[in-house]
């Protein structure tokens, strides 16, 4: 998320960037589960995950890293962005293979750019997709500087700032060209899966796991849904409908320390 607006992306995230007011809603973790399964439609990313990940111990491992990473950048002290940047960077440093010789992987790196790019692609429109449903429209000055706060998601782990595309049109026509190049094969099928049963988390994770999979199955799109091999009809439409219209209410009654209580927990676990 590059915090500020026109060159300033890729720059630390000012005190006061759109961003950082954004970002601590935590409403925005119901898009969580969509951000990560587009994630790992695009080749590269779901077959470096698939290969160096461990979902069945550690469910939501994936989802905990993003929410600190994203939490440091916008919200944490100088202190707490720099020691983000370093284990993410050691996390990703053995994610990398060529491509097998019998097809069953591509190539892929985490250090990748254009993987990158995917990643803080997926974390941006998944949070507008909560946005729109929850929240009142955004002004465009808003929604241009808060889109372009979102660079520094990329930038951080050293994609080039100006792969992030210029404009929120731009973005449009980048989405739609990268959501025809999504393919979801067996391996990353059985990650997603995996990632959505749960079955060896803790009880608490296991308790949240029905909304988890209402959620983050509806709000997919549709082909996506479909290359996953996930039902989604009418009875579920109608249950997410009534979680989004609770959110709606809830971001209205519920006190900032309430509706923030994620982020503090983040970047408390994080340390100074």
């Amino acid at each position: 998320m590059a915090a500020g607006t026109g060159d300033s992306r890729g720059a630390e995230a000012p005190p006061e960037s759109v961003l950082s007011r954004y970002a601590p809603e935590g409403v925005y973790l119901l898009g969580g589960g969509r951000a990560i399964l587009l994630q790992l439609a695009l080749p590269g990313v779901g077959h470096g995950v698939a290969r160096h990940s461990n979902f069945a111990v550690n469910p939501l491992g994936r989802l905990n890293g993003t929410l600190t990473y994203i939490y440091a950048l916008s919200n944490g002290t100088d202190a707490q962005r720099a020691k983000v940047r370093e284990i993410v960077d050691a996390a990703h440093a053995p994610v990398k293979a060529p491509a097998a010789k019998d097809g069953s992987h591509p190539a892929y790196s985490a250090r990748d750019p254009k993987l990158q790019l995917w990643v803080a692609a997926t974390l941006y429109d998944s949070a507008m997709t909560i946005q729109r449903a929850v929240f009142p429209p955004l002004d465009d000055d808003t929604a241009e500087a808060l889109y372009l706060n979102y660079a520094q998601l990329g930038t951080e782990l050293g994609m080039p700032a100006h792969l992030w595309p210029a404009t929120r049109a731009d973005f449009a026509d980048y989405w739609a060209q990268t959501l025809g190049q999504l393919r979801v094969d067996a391996p990353v099928r059985a990650v997603a899966h995996e990632l959505l049963a749960a079955k060896h988390a803790p009880l608490w994770i296991r308790a949240a796991m029905p909304l988890v999979r209402l959620m983050t199955i509806g709000l997919l799109p549709e082909p996506v849904r479909v290359m996953y091999g996930f039902a989604f009809g009418p009875r579920q439409q109608r249950r997410m409908d009534l979680v989004l219209r609770g959110a709606r209410f809830s971001v209205r009654i519920l006190p900032r320390r309430i509706r923030h209580f994620p982020m503090r927990f983040y970047l408390r676990r994080l340390g100074s």
